[in-house]
């Protein structure tokens, strides 16, 4: 067991040691080779943890130990676990981050080494928001993460850089503090003073937290981790930050750092403040069908390929969020399965939306046109993650999106219909979108480049990437239980208070 608890600890460190080398002035092929270590460490690790998990965990976290700090009397320890719902966050974590680092190694991007650095200083606050069980360190590696982004936008990004990082700034920072007061909140009103998960948990079973307590903690937290998500209508930040992102950066923000904000309402939020979250269970539907509908429709209007891509993936936040407003179990798994196909969905967008651009010259859709003649490898791939985005089945995609209807039609079958609805708007964008760049003939746009260059395929730095991301969508999407199993036996654990405590408290 100490060999298990050693690696998480090693998957955080590691990444953030390379970083912290690189930063003092390695030598950049040293550097270049020691970026392939800091990103596979935790990649390996987080696939060797996924095999060796227990198969009916329950509330129990594996893995689990605690590293004093000195800091004990404030009611913080660094302690490190992973249960049925970190640990699909933790494996995607690690997966979507090797990928990354693997495209950014490769991309030939300016001061190259401070860039990988950057994304390693990410990668190492990713592992640890997932493998976090006391809350205040929970909260700190995604600040960690956080911190790179908007460096990376602003030096390395794209058109309007310097607005889309004082945007991200803003937002995140306000989504930020208006979550730390919920934390806090909780804190103190739990009367355990720990941050430690476990503890908060088990003394909000023994004495829950008051209806008043708990509907200021639960809206704080719903709005903070709202922005962090891209609530509607709290959006407008991400696409233009995904638009101005480079791609790599833009792969863990997108993939995985956004997750940040469901994975906080399903682990924190829903557990201990229940009586709150059935509160604003309306509220955040309306809001969630905002992000379904009305960003959906914002989406079809698009005709920058990075944009539709960004856009739609705040759109299907929509469906995570109907699946937090359920408050159910079925509900709450089916956004746990999304969350991880969505960031291995969204990555592998990202990334071929890039790989065309390299071709193209342009993320304008009008100015494409028959790409597929020229790149049937890339076509191919692009088309994939199309499906998966979609939620065709055979892709991990599926199995989140189907739990959630079902969860959402005991809720109303009117709010299913609207969440349905979004398949279709999904499918009309999507496909137009692969339509438009690689089928048909040649736009003049195009075929001026084609007189200048001919394009080539995927080459392998570009196919090995998306080849991660591909293969993980299909394996989950054949083989849902690989997930589903840890998810619900953590779950059924957790959640019994949803159906208990709040009409207790209520009667009271």
């Amino acid at each position: 067991m100490t060999m298990h608890v050693d690696l998480l600890l090693v998957s955080i460190a590691t990444p953030l040691a390379v970083a912290l080398a690189i930063f003092a002035g390695l030598p950049k092929r040293y550097s270049v080779k020691l970026a392939y270590l800091g990103f596979g460490v935790p990649a390996a690790i987080a696939l060797w943890l996924w095999s060796q998990f227990p198969s009916d965990p329950g509330d129990t976290y594996a893995f689990l130990s605690s590293y004093p700090l000195g800091l004990e009397l404030l009611g913080i320890n660094l302690k490190l676990g992973l249960n049925g719902i970190s640990l699909p966050l933790f494996v995607m974590s690690g997966v979507i981050g090797f990928a990354a680092g693997l495209y950014a190694i490769q991309s030939g991007a300016e001061r190259l080494k401070i860039y990988l650095a950057l994304l390693l200083v990410m990668q190492a606050g990713l592992m640890g928001v997932f493998a976090s069980v006391d809350v205040f360190f929970f909260y700190f590696f995604h600040e960690l993460a956080l911190i790179p982004t908007f460096i990376m936008v602003g030096i390395w990004g794209g058109r309007d850089r310097s607005y889309a990082a004082m945007k991200l700034t803003i937002y995140l920072t306000v989504g930020a503090m208006l979550s730390l007061l919920g934390l806090i909140l909780i804190y103190y009103q739990s009367g355990v003073e720990s941050f430690d998960l476990i503890s908060l948990r088990q003394e909000a079973i023994r004495i829950p937290l008051s209806a008043a307590a708990q509907k200021y903690g639960f809206g704080l937290l719903l709005f903070g981790f709202g922005i962090l998500v891209s609530l509607w209508p709290f959006h407008t930040w991400a696409p233009l930050g995904y638009g101005a992102a480079p791609s790599s950066a833009a792969m863990l923000h997108a993939g995985v750092l956004k997750k940040f904000g469901l994975y906080g309402l399903i682990q924190v939020a829903l557990p201990l403040l229940p009586v709150g979250a059935s509160h604003w269970s309306g509220v955040l539907t309306v809001l969630a069908l905002g992000n379904i509908l009305v960003v959906g429709v914002i989406t079809l209007a698009q005709r920058d390929l990075k944009q539709v891509v960004g856009y739609g993936s705040v759109m299907h936040m929509g469906y995570a969020f109907l699946g937090i407003a359920s408050l159910s179990i079925i509900g709450a798994g089916g956004v746990v399965l999304m969350m991880v196909a969505h960031g291995l969905s969204v990555a592998l967008l990202f990334l071929l939306s890039t790989c065309v651009h390299h071709r193209t010259e342009t993320f304008d859709l009008t100015e494409m046109g028959g790409l597929a003649q020229k790149t049937p490898v890339l076509a191919a791939f692009f088309v994939a993650a199309t499906m998966a985005s979609i939620g065709l089945p055979g892709f991990a995609n599926f199995w989140g999106e189907l739990t959630i209807f079902i969860a959402v039609w005991k809720l109303s079958p009117w709010v299913a219909a609207g969440a349905v609805a979004g398949v279709v708007i999904t499918a009309i964008y999507a496909l137009r979108a692969a339509a438009q760049v690689f089928f048909g003939s040649p736009t003049e746009a195009f075929s001026r480049v084609l007189a200048r260059t001919t394009p080539v395929d995927l080459r392998w730095s570009e196919k090995i990437p998306a080849l991660i991301l591909l293969s993980l969508l299909l394996f989950v999407g054949f083989w849902p239980r690989s997930l589903s199993t840890p998810i619900n036996s953590a779950l059924q654990a957790i959640y019994p208070a949803l159906k208990v405590l709040p009409l207790e408290i209520v009667r009271k």
